[in-house]
């Protein structure tokens, strides 16, 4: 019997361990998408305490507390802070197979060398003691970057946003780039008029536009796409429940856009018309400046309108949602590219029913211009657990290149989570390690663990260009 999450953990061969071991442990992380706060990076924030740092803010082991009968005043409440851990304490034996179960211990393990297991006995133990940790310069949050040997981080951010962090964190001098992502879900949801013509006065305030037409709203926007790429922008995203693609021309978008100014609802159609559009335009941008986009598509937001009320988006109230993409993606990739404006791009599913529409879908418009122009990516959300990520990685390797593949990326909150990617590292070695050793792959381990590398770390920073990378470590030298 293997010892919990001992070495070996996920490695059940031998190959498999030298593959991870001398090829994939040492890999640097690049975090080419995440939700960091960057004011916090740019304070270099040490956490008070474990509650704050683990806690507050994920929805993953809230949605477990409260399945585990935890009242909400544990989770987005005012309880004491250590209360809260242990409430969580509480929780942690109940979720065997659950992803969080291992999550949990290997983050303890990782940043403060603790293998206890957690639980309600183990509680005050392990607080205390990852407490006083967090307390020292190195727990705080660019030393925690530094020891996970991070060497890119990516966020994610309104185009109204004024990058004042990342100016600072450029001017500090801090030597793993924390850049930003052109996120622009709220300048296309006209789903209601009252928050989408709020949400312009920021932009107005933001680019110096007063935005009187739909044509001085695209300057507001185009101003504010320059300006996020003058602070080293590079990747755009857009949150969506579905790829829109509908018919539409300039004169129907005007109206729709006067229509939504003078304070008046559209109908469904309209709403699908004006995203269709907007999605199209932030494309051309992107292509013209050589931006990767990335589409997260599938989620089904704010299930719980009673709790959504109560404690607003974000809080733990989404799943998997059953949306139809196939013809929608094929239009609006088949738009773009027809123009010759398709620029790289990466899908994102959330409904393992999509898996290989998605892998497919991808090798459409694979046009040999670029390796893996356009790309599936990892397993998100609720996928990125053992079970996802196997599914999509076979499903990738079945229907496209793995080898191409530009790997994990964490899409958290939390300085804690980069242990996903040791996690997805060990399963992807283990994939090639088992095939090996059944005859399925040759025993060529120099070639598989360059390919595992590449996946690792390689194809991401020639995927993005992000030639700030060669600036803070080698492939395989840790900075801390």
């Amino acid at each position: 019997m293997k010892k919990f999450i001992d070495e070996n953990f996920l490695l059940n061969n031998k190959t498999a361990e030298r593959l991870y071991h001398d090829f994939a442990k040492e890999m640097p992380i690049i975090d080419y998408h995440c939700h960091l706060p960057p004011a916090q990076i740019a304070a270099d924030l040490k956490f008070a305490n474990l509650t704050q740092i683990w806690l507050y803010g994920d929805h993953y082991k809230w949605r477990a507390m409260r399945t585990n009968g935890v009242d909400e005043s544990y989770c987005t409440g005012d309880k004491p802070d250590y209360e809260k851990f242990a409430k969580w304490a509480e929780t942690v034996p109940y979720t065997l197979r659950n992803p969080l179960y291992q999550w949990t211990h290997l983050e303890l393990q990782r940043y403060f060398n603790v293998s206890e297991i957690l639980n309600e006995k183990s509680a005050k133990r392990i607080y205390e003691e990852c407490t006083a940790k967090l307390q020292t310069q190195e727990f705080s949050v660019r030393n925690l970057l530094r020891k996970m040997n991070v060497t890119l981080v990516c966020t994610t951010d309104d185009p109204a946003d004024n990058l004042e962090f990342h100016q600072q964190l450029k001017s500090d001098g801090f030597e793993i780039p924390v850049l930003p992502a052109f996120r622009p879900d709220n300048a296309m949801n006209v789903d209601n008029h009252t928050i989408f013509n709020n949400y312009l006065q920021r932009l107005e305030s933001a680019a110096n536009i007063s935005i009187d037409s739909f044509t001085s709203y695209l300057d507001a926007l185009k101003a504010r796409h320059d300006f996020f790429a003058s602070n080293g922008c590079s990747v755009s995203d857009h949150g969506l429940e579905e790829m829109y693609a509908e018919e539409y021309d300039d004169i129907e978008i005007e109206a729709i856009f006067n229509t939504i100014r003078s304070g008046k609802e559209l109908t469904e159609l309209e709403k699908r018309k004006f995203k269709s559009a907007m999605l199209i335009q932030f494309a051309e941008w992107d292509n013209e400046k050589g931006w990767v986009q990335q589409y997260h598509l599938g989620a089904l937001r704010n299930n719980n309108i009673r709790k959504f009320s109560e404690l607003g988006p974000d809080t733990g109230w989404d799943s998997i949602g059953d949306f139809s993409h196939g013809k929608s993606l094929s239009k609006f990739f088949s738009t773009l590219d027809s123009n010759n404006h398709l620029t790289k791009t990466i899908l994102y599913n959330l409904n393992p029913a999509n898996n290989e529409l998605m892998a497919t879908m991808v090798g459409n418009f694979n046009d040999g211009s670029v390796a893996g122009k356009i790309q599936w990516g990892s397993a998100w959300w609720f996928l990125d657990q053992k079970d996802g990520m196997v599914k999509q990685i076979n499903a990738l390797s079945n229907m496209g290149l793995l080898s191409r593949f530009v790997g994990m990326l964490t899409d958290s909150r939390s300085f804690l989570s980069f242990p996903r990617h040791e996690y997805f590292r060990r399963i992807l070695c283990n994939l090639f390690g088992e095939e090996i050793e059944n005859g399925e792959l040759p025993d060529d381990i120099e070639w598989v663990g360059k390919v595992i590398q590449d996946i690792c770390f390689n194809n991401a920073k020639n995927y993005f260009n992000w030639q700030q990378i060669d600036k803070t470590a080698k492939v395989g030298e840790k900075v801390f």
